[in-house]
């Protein structure tokens, strides 16, 4: 905790006194690490945690999640079933021949999208040393002490973005970077374009087995951060799982496209969402927002109608600060009209320049004289008035 301490105080010394601070927001960066770290202190949240995983990617045949064993488990001591297995890495060539390498790629991947994009509640830390096959050819996911969420709101435009990464759509991947990110006052836009350009570009022309999802979520997270868009904290957990999750997958199968994979599953992850949001609990709390709705209806027509009868109905539109822009017109129209009549002065001067007089002023006609006096003070109080009071 002291370390997380001293390490909080650094983050916002960068924060507020140097530009690299402003932009990564390296405080809340450090927050979501306290939290995942904490969490992965407590067993009795793991245990929590492989239970929920367990029942959420129950519907995969080919993947394996222990179950706690509640009753000998505490904050300090985790007790699971046993799960006899092999390190994805430590597989030779010959082993990984019996097993459906390939098939076990494409779930274990549509697992994650399901987890990222649809639960909201994913596996964070798919090491190799986390991650096992079987000994009945299964793909098994330990250690759930580092989880991620993803909130609701985050998870269309993270699918989304996904989607235009995989299509090489690099106009769509701003777009939804937008859609998510924080623009700060430095924002660069076209150079965010045009290097998320790039990045897409090599992405989809990269060949099969060079080709990572999770870096390039990582990439679109640095160019973020290099041209003033703060990217959420979660995106860079999201960018370090699906790193992982490309050399897992690599291992299992070196011709895997997770491209393709995103592509291939996108339409079973939309129907998954849909199917949450038809859940009976969200049904339930749209019935009570209608019901809400259809009892106050009839008095705030009420209220309306009886504004329009007693013609106190106003308008009011917050665009533009119009007290000031009608100053700004007045102060032009004002030296427009100073304008004039200094330029009428002027030629008023000269053509008395011409009138014989016996009033003179260093031997001009006087009367002259005060018209050009006047008119240069005049011009010349127009001109300290422009410099020093416009904007």
């Amino acid at each position: 905790m002291e370390d997380l301490d001293a390490l909080e105080e650094i983050a916002e010394f960068l924060d507020h006194h140097t530009e690299m601070g402003r932009r990564y927001g390296f405080v809340q960066i450090l927050d979501e690490f306290r939290r995942s770290l904490l969490r992965e202190l407590d067993y009795r949240q793991e245990a929590q945690n492989l239970t929920l995983l367990r029942r959420n990617l129950s519907e995969f045949s080919a993947i394996v999640v222990p179950a706690p064993i509640e009753d000998f488990t505490t904050s300090r001591v985790l007790t699971m079933e046993y799960v006899s297995g092999t390190k994805i890495t430590t597989l030779s060539p010959v082993a990984l021949l019996e097993v459906n390498g390939a098939a076990l790629a494409e779930q274990l991947f549509r697992a994650y999208l399901k987890q990222i994009l649809v639960d909201g509640f994913f596996h964070a830390d798919p090491h190799p040393g986390n991650v096992l096959v079987t000994d009945a050819g299964q793909i098994a996911l330990l250690d759930l002490g580092m989880v991620g969420r993803i909130a609701p709101r985050l998870q269309e435009p993270l699918l989304q973005l996904l989607l235009a990464i995989s299509e090489g759509h690099s106009d769509d991947a701003v777009r939804f970077a937008l859609k998510v990110g924080e623009v700060r006052p430095d924002f660069d836009e076209p150079e965010f374009s045009r290097r998320v350009a790039d990045l897409v570009g090599r992405h989809q022309d990269a060949e099969l087995r060079n080709m990572q999802v999770g870096k390039a979520v990582l990439e679109i997270g640095r160019i973020s951060g290099d041209v003033g868009l703060r990217l959420p904290s979660e995106l860079t957990m999201l960018g370090k799982t699906l790193l992982n999750l490309d050399q897992i997958a690599e291992a299992l199968d070196p011709t895997f496209n997770p491209n393709a994979s995103i592509r291939k599953n996108a339409a079973e992850i939309m129907r998954g969402r849909l199917l949450k949001s038809a859940s009976p609990g969200n049904m339930f709390g749209g019935i009570l927002e209608l019901k809400e709705f259809m009892e106050r209806l009839p008095g705030r027509v009420n209220k309306i109608l009886d504004t329009v009868a007693n013609n106190q109905l106003e308008v009011k539109v917050d665009a533009i600060d119009e007290a000031r822009l009608m100053a700004g017109f007045q102060k032009v129209a004002n030296r427009i009209t100073l304008g004039l009549v200094l330029a009428a002065l002027i030629i008023g001067a000269a053509m008395l320049m011409r009138v014989e007089t016996s009033f003179r002023i260093l031997g001009y006609p006087g009367l002259a004289i005060i018209f050009f006096l006047v008119a240069a003070g005049g011009g010349i109080a127009l001109m300290l008035s422009i410099l020093l009071k416009d904007e």
